[in-house]
């Protein structure tokens, strides 16, 4: 009987639930030194000096670099279709872009001194104006990068030929348009960002780092550092969150090997909180400008989405996501006139970045708040209305208008299962009771319905499985687990295909020397791409071993047969007489290169999951206050290998979408000055405020892969968001309230309210 799709208790869990994990701050380093930046305290301001006199003589300060020291190049954006004249320095040079930018680097024997000798340092400002919105950013005659001549870092809608049909609407009897905010956020991860460098007598250069892609990481250093791969080794031991902010190495992490180089030490630097509320990526960002047409009896003829989407200071992995937002911007719907475009600019604020779904939200947020709006306007339920646009399961794989191919689905079953799980009719039949009784409490109920695209990125994905001599296994990936669960997951699949115990599975990632490559966790990537490389490893070890079986039975390899209930070896039809696997693994040894099987696997395509979430809120009418009172979910991720590891990414998604939704922002003043920079001011949401998540089950095989398997990491974030912003707007629809943007707190929900009640 296979172990897949069995709820099997995670094997990492023990260790972090007793002894708990070792974090880059762990690590033992002896002799290591710690670096403090000094940082911006303005938004956009010219740097007329810097003063390090009083902080290079306080106790114990090792040295001080600023921009005039560091001879490496500034770097350009990582992506080549943003803007490459936008650079960002090392250290900033003549100007700061935004709060929390540094401007100078302290090494210290301790990390106090650090910190004492950073409040030392006096920098002189010249203050600029700061932009800190992007329709500002894009208007404004004050730039960023002067030189540059704009604060457009991509216009994709040039890029993708994009020209606004003045007849894209015909034919329509209703248009609806609104101006949506997706509200800038903040990863938050548990663990802030954190590094250490060394380099060894040869001339190697090691770095350990809190990342989700250790091998990409390795060939950034070496290119930045003039060095082979082979010369570099980075080491991720465990990480405590990323959320798709620790893809990448940050200035701050990326330095450090040139001051190691330059004090003859090793280095360390561990943010603080304040710091990863100020410098870490930020997410979403996004100002859309949403038109959608179509008739009264409810199909949808055309869709148009114009995004502005800010990418901070410095144009990175943010400022090129609404490729993304335009590769998903039609949903789960059959629109015969899709248009998209917009441009990413620079803004005096934090660069942005990936984050969890990464420009997919931004694209269900769109389309599902657009779809209420029609709704409304036609006056039809929500759910009618996208079951009458829906794609049908007949129509996969399903090629949309942005370019994307469904690879498959079933839209309208999710859709029904949800509604059923629900009780749908008779929470509108409580809503209808409450409004007709005119109570301070109203009821409602937010629906949406969404696809998005998992393994986004091409290439192949490293996996290896190794039997040792003793019969154990050894499973190695080029995926980094920073909580997904990947040494349970993974070990399953060994499990299953050879018959070795769990127990008996040792998992290894996150270190360069042992992994030659990998893309790293992002995309919720990992059991299509990796997982089907140990699939594929753990057969391949099969083969070999039942070859060496067949010599220790006396017996063809054709005839040998691996019970994998048993993790015996046995000639078909005499299974009484049998070899363990310690037996075939030790002979392989002694007689060979041992069992052991290393795959780059590369996917046919990426995966498309779906589902349909409903959120059901009160709304008390008199403060503003919204509780969320229940969320039922249907996600689909194609075959499902542990339920309990799905159930906990799904967990985890809606809470981050609902927080989203109802919560957190990050704030700026008109300044560029950040309003939220720690965790007293920036509200992250906790279980007083959720409701038990009603989970309800579903799996559409992709044929793209023989595991069937599609992502579910970030599928929570994607549907969970719409649904909350139009539960709450559809309590007090009956009020005149059209539309209310995101984090819907007491205060801005009350506002509405009080607006249209002005209106009315």
């Amino acid at each position: 009987m296979s172990i897949l799709g069995n709820r099997v208790v995670r094997l990492e869990d023990p260790r972090f639930l007793t002894v708990g994990g070792t974090y880059v701050d762990d690590v033992p380093l002896d002799g290591a030194l710690f670096v403090t930046y000094v940082r911006s305290t303005m938004a956009h301001a010219v740097i007329s000096s810097i003063d390090t006199a009083e902080a290079r003589v306080a106790p114990g300060v090792v040295a001080i670099f600023t921009a005039a020291d560091v001879d490496l190049a500034p770097r350009p954006p990582a992506i080549p279709m943003l803007n490459m004249a936008m650079t960002r320095p090392w250290l900033s040079t003549d100007r700061v872009r935004f709060v929390g930018e540094p401007v100078a680097a302290v090494v210290s024997e301790t990390r106090a001194a650090g910190v004492d000798a950073a409040e030392l340092v006096f920098v002189d400002y010249e203050p600029l104006p700061a932009i800190v919105d992007p329709e500002s950013a894009e208007q404004s005659e004050v730039l960023l990068f002067p030189d540059v001549g704009t604060n457009i870092a991509m216009d994709i809608g040039a890029m993708m030929g994009f020209s606004p049909a003045p007849d894209f609407f015909d034919g329509c009897d209703v248009v609806v348009r609104q101006r949506i905010v997706n509200n800038r956020v903040a990863p938050c991860p548990m663990e802030v960002r954190a590094a250490a460098a060394v380099w060894g007598p040869d001339g190697r250069l090691t770095q350990w780092a809190s990342t989700q892609n250790p091998n990409a990481l390795r060939d950034s250093l070496a290119e930045a550092y003039g060095l082979e791969p082979s010369q570099v080794r980075v080491i991720a031991p465990d990480v405590g969150g990323g959320f798709g902010a620790k893809t990448g190495l940050s200035t701050e992490e990326h330095l450090l090997p040139w001051i190691a180089k330059r004090v003859d030490r090793p280095v360390r630097f561990v943010e603080t909180r304040t710091e990863s509320m100020l410098t870490m990526g930020h997410g979403r960002g996004q100002t859309q400008f949403v038109e959608l047409g179509g008739t009264r009896d409810g199909k949808v003829l055309a869709w148009r989405n114009v995004v502005l989407q800010d990418a901070g200071a410095y144009p990175g992995m943010g400022g090129f996501l609404s490729f993304m937002t335009r590769l998903m911007a039609s949903g789960v719907y059959v629109i015969p006139k899709v248009e998209f475009g917009g441009k990413t600019v620079v803004t005096n604020t934090t660069p942005t970045t990936a984050y969890r779904g990464a420009g997919r939200p931004e694209a269900a947020a769109a389309i599902e708040r657009a779809m209420d709006l029609f709704a409304v306007e036609i006056g039809m339920d929500p759910a009618e209305v996208r079951r009458a646009n829906l794609i049908q399961k007949d129509q996969f794989p399903y090629a949309t208008a942005m370019g994307a191919t469904y690879d498959s689905g079933d839209y309208e079953q999710a859709l029904d299962l949800l509604l059923d799980a629900a009780g749908y009719r008779a929470l509108r039949d409580e809503q209808a009771r409450r409004r007709a009784e005119g109570g301070t409490r109203q009821l409602g109920l937010g629906l949406a319905v969404y696809v998005e695209i998992t393994s986004p990125v091409p290439g192949p994905e490293f996996g290896g499985v190794e039997v040792t001599a003793d019969g154990k296994a050894v499973v190695r990936a080029g995926t980094f687990s920073h909580g997904q669960g990947h040494a349970t997951a993974f070990a399953m699949i060994v499990a299953d295909r050879l018959g070795i115990a769990l127990e008996d599975i040792e998992f290894v990632q996150g270190d360069t020397d042992l992994i030659p490559t990998g893309q790293g966790t992002m995309g919720s990537r990992s059991l299509q791409t990796a997982g089907v490389a140990v699939a594929q490893a753990s057969t391949q070890v099969a083969d070999k071993a039942r070859e060496v079986a067949a010599n220790l039975l006396e017996a063809a390899p054709d005839d040998v047969v691996l019970d994998t209930a048993s993790g015996n070896f046995h000639v078909a039809g005499s299974p009484t007489v049998t070899r363990s696997w310690s037996e075939v693994a030790a002979a392989a040894h002694a007689d060979g290169d041992g069992l052991r099987v290393d795959i780059d696997f590369t996917p046919e395509g990426a995966s498309f999951p779906f589902g349909a979430h409903l959120a059901v809120v009160e709304v008390d009418v008199e403060t503003g206050r919204v509780e969320l009172t229940r969320f039922v979910a249907v996600d689909d991720s194609g075959r499902i290998l542990n339920p309990l590891i799905t159930e906990g990414q799904r967990h985890g998604g809606i809470a981050q979408g609902v927080a989203q939704a109802l919560m957190e922002e990050v704030r700026y003043d008109e300044d560029g000055n950040p309003v939220t920079a720690n965790l007293a001011d920036y509200a992250m949401i906790s279980a007083a405020e959720l409701p038990s998540f009603e989970l309800v089950p579903m799996e559409t095989p992709t044929p793209l892969n023989e595991l069937g398997a599609k992502g579910i990491g970030e599928s929570g974030t994607i549907g969970a968001t719409p649904a909350v912003q139009n539960a709450v707007v559809d309590a007090l629809s009956h009020l005149g309230v059209r539309h209310v943007d995101m984090p819907l707190t007491a205060e801005r929900v009350w506002q509405a309210i009080q607006s249209a009640g002005e209106k009315a």
